[in-house]
């Protein structure tokens, strides 16, 4: 199966992603201090999402990945809404995305349905660790909804990202292939090393298990260290065929008890770590936590340097 990312790569040979969403909501004025985080200015504030997707698509990005990593329906519902509106809160996410794209010059940009992991609903940092269980079953009642909302909005494909569970993201690849046969996505773990995913599974062996369903059309890591990348990237390299995908964050270190940032001055730089992922097969390279319009685009330059090459 052909997927709309495959076809892209095809003319592009690498695709620049684009980065955190929260952070720019952040700098806009948005209070993201609650269990809703980004999805909060869905509530009042969706012309600052679709800002903060143009600014990305002006940096270089050619994908969004849409404001619902934390949006679902169990979330909207807890805090006084109707199943019916969080599921049209869901469809102008992907809305939101849409103006952005209308708006821009490109005529090759994708995008991408973000589905984050039950852990992010918990918000409790379980999608730093994968510490929680489920069946397949509850996996797939909770994300069902979303999934559902977001195809019928029109994203051009999924995002399964941070993915720190084994047993969640094989529940969510069951449900793709079951309920949505004609859209693919692509699977991007949480990994507490360049080896394993947060819950301890190998991630070569995780990685092997998404690459033989035809529905995935790239496999990756993101919300890590950068200095996971690479290794990780030799791995999965070797392993499987796929597109491989890489978003890590910016270089800042993150405290899951304290929910707070602390800079790290000494981080290294896209402009020296690009060239070096690309060199290790990473197809679609973009930014997680903490990366701004100006990660991207030096993203998106130093991928437009090497390819000229």
């Amino acid at each position: 199966m052909k997927s709309p990312l495959n076809a892209l790569l095809e003319k592009q040979k690498v695709l620049v992603l684009d980065g955190a969403m929260a952070t720019e909501l952040e700098k806009a004025g948005v209070d993201t201090a609650n269990e809703l985080w980004s999805a909060t200015a869905l509530l009042a504030e969706p012309e600052k999402i679709t800002a903060v997707h143009a600014s990305y698509f002006a940096a270089g990005s050619q994908i969004a990945t849409t404001n619902t990593y934390q949006a679902n329906l169990p979330a909207f519902t807890k805090i006084g809404l109707s199943e019916a509106s969080a599921r049209q809160l869901i469809k102008q996410a992907v809305q939101c995305a849409q103006t952005a794209v209308k708006s821009s010059d490109d005529t090759n940009l994708l995008i991408a349905g973000s589905i984050g992991p039950y852990g992010a609903y918990l918000a409790d940092g379980s999608e730093y660790t994968g510490a929680y269980q489920k069946t397949q079953a509850e996996y797939q009642a909770f994300h069902y909804p979303r999934m559902a909302a977001l195809v019928a909005a029109g994203v051009d494909l999924l995002a399964f990202e941070t993915q720190p569970n084994f047993a969640e993201t094989q529940a969510l690849i069951s449900l793709l292939k079951d309920k949505f046969p004609q859209l693919t996505a692509w699977v991007s773990f949480s990994i507490k090393d360049e080896r394993h995913l947060c819950d301890g599974t190998d991630l070569i062996a995780a990685a092997q298990y998404a690459a033989k369903f035809p529905q995935i059309s790239a496999i990756g890591v993101n919300c890590t260290a950068l200095e996971n990348i690479e290794p990780a990237l030799h791995q999965l390299q070797t392993t499987v065929s796929k597109p491989l995908i890489v978003y890590p964050n910016n270089g800042d270190r993150y405290n899951p008890q304290t929910k707070k940032w602390q800079v790290n001055p000494q981080a290294d730089s896209f402009s020296d770590l690009v060239p070096r992922w690309i060199a290790a097969g990473a197809k679609i390279i973009g930014g997680c936590c903490r990366t701004s319009p100006a990660d991207i685009q030096e993203i998106a330059t130093t991928v437009k340097s090497e390819l000229a090459k």
